[in-house]
């Protein structure tokens, strides 16, 4: 059994679009609320933490919607040309009343084909090759960082501070979602590919009901220890995304203040990051495949756990030292992300992948519905050198959990050393 690359990597243009906004959302929009429009970094907490509170709601909702219709394209295209046109729109608010009634809006087009696109990849993916897959889906997305960083180090002129133009990044962002898009219906024949993986999927299914001598599918209750294990793998995808979204929401603010970088200055970290993380997604992909989704993943909690520590007892300014931990925070992050979505779906039937889809996101929203706010308030009242440890100790609590967990793991594969290079398109 291959993996199709050519045709996961298509499938993937759609995260990538996604990707390349949230990384613009994350960096940008906290600087127009502080530096334009005045507005504390309590207050931008709360409102940086609003995507996730219609995701809460919204990506369980389209999740579920897209598996009872039966395909994920509709929901995809109409949220990307709703996002691409809103986010032009945003760059020409005058009023923060404006601008955060757009935000809104936006924020919703995006709600609707979140879930669907990332639910794309298991429809049409056998299970067993999730993992390898979801390597290459997030290496798209974070190539889509990595376009949106540079663009802004070669779009954003000046300091944070003197409130400089967004509108060309803005304008470069919402292309690229509108290309990849189109290109990705335009190659992608979802009916086709999807019966495909689900006659390899189905015979899985069955052979997992007879383990449980139980039905385990659309509409059936999990055994109690299977269900024990996804809590245990959603409560753990919510304590690392507590760390980590702390980090990226606030840190172009912390690199500021604590730093004295600008806007370009702190991308550059950011982009380090994303930069290892690109060259981490496919040997991870094929190191899970060896060793386990489980243990590559406590792998990355435990080098991100430490790598949080040693910004938050070390690195008190800039130094270019910080490049390589930044480095070890993408190879982590990749680690993690690689494996926890198809940890989730493998509990899953093929007709339920876009709610457990919806599941997973509810958790890594409620985390990043609360972590801005609760690591914004830090930030106000206590300092901004609480930033790191506050994520390091939520990445450690993850560790926990997640070592408890007992399914949704992949078996190692026998294989010989060439066949890990096999490319089927």
């Amino acid at each position: 059994m291959k993996l199709n690359n050519k045709r996961t990597l298509l499938i993937g243009l759609a995260f990538f679009s996604i990707c390349a906004f949230w990384q613009m959302y994350d960096n940008i929009v906290p600087l127009i609320l502080k530096y334009r429009y005045g507005i504390s970094d309590g207050a931008s907490g709360y409102i940086m933490a609003l995507d996730n509170v219609l995701a809460i709601f919204m990506l369980p909702i389209f999740g579920a919607l897209s598996d009872k219709k039966g395909t994920r394209m509709p929901f995809i295209l109409l949220g990307t040309a709703a996002a691409v046109i809103l986010t032009i729109g945003l760059s020409f608010a005058k009023s923060f009343w404006v601008f955060f009634a757009m935000l809104g809006l936006l924020l919703i087009a995006m709600g609707i084909y979140r879930s669907p696109a990332v639910a794309l990849m298991p429809d049409v993916t056998p299970k067993p090759l999730r993992s390898k897959a979801n390597a290459i889906i997030n290496l798209m997305g974070a190539l889509g960082g990595v376009y949106t960083l540079a663009m802004t180090w070669v779009l954003v002129k000046g300091s944070a501070a003197d409130n400089p133009s967004y509108l060309p990044l803005f304008i470069s962002v919402a292309a690229l979602m509108a290309i990849s898009v189109a290109v990705m219906r335009a190659t992608t024949d979802e009916k086709k590919f999807k019966a495909e993986a689900a006659a390899i999927n189905d015979a899985l299914d069955a052979e997992t009901a007879a383990k449980y001598d139980t039905p385990i599918g659309a509409g059936h209750k999990l055994p109690p220890d299977m269900l024990r294990s996804l809590m245990l793998i959603l409560f753990s995808v919510a304590f690392w995304y507590m760390g980590y979204n702390a980090v990226t929401t606030a840190f172009s603010r912390y690199a500021t203040e604590m730093w004295g970088q600008n806007v370009s200055g702190a991308s550059t970290c950011l982009m380090v990051a994303t930069v290892g993380a690109v060259i981490s997604y496919i040997p991870i992909g094929a190191l899970s495949s060896r060793i386990g989704r489980k243990r590559t993943i406590l792998i990355g909690v435990a080098v991100l756990a430490v790598c949080f520590l040693l910004a938050a007892l070390v690195a008190t300014s800039f130094s270019p030292a910080l490049y390589i931990v930044f480095m070890l925070v993408g190879f982590a992050w990749a680690a993690i992300n690689v494996n926890s979505y198809p940890m989730v779906v493998e509990i899953a039937t093929g007709s339920d992948v876009g709610k457990y889809t919806g599941y997973y996101y509810t958790f890594s929203m409620a985390a990043q519905i609360a972590t801005p706010i609760i690591s914004g308030q830090l930030l106000q009242h206590a300092g901004y050198h609480t930033l790191f440890p506050y994520a390091a100790i939520m990445v450690a609590i993850s560790f926990v959990t997640m070592a408890l967990t007992r399914h949704g793991d992949s078996k190692p594969e026998k294989k010989n050393k060439l066949e890990a290079f096999n490319v089927d398109d």
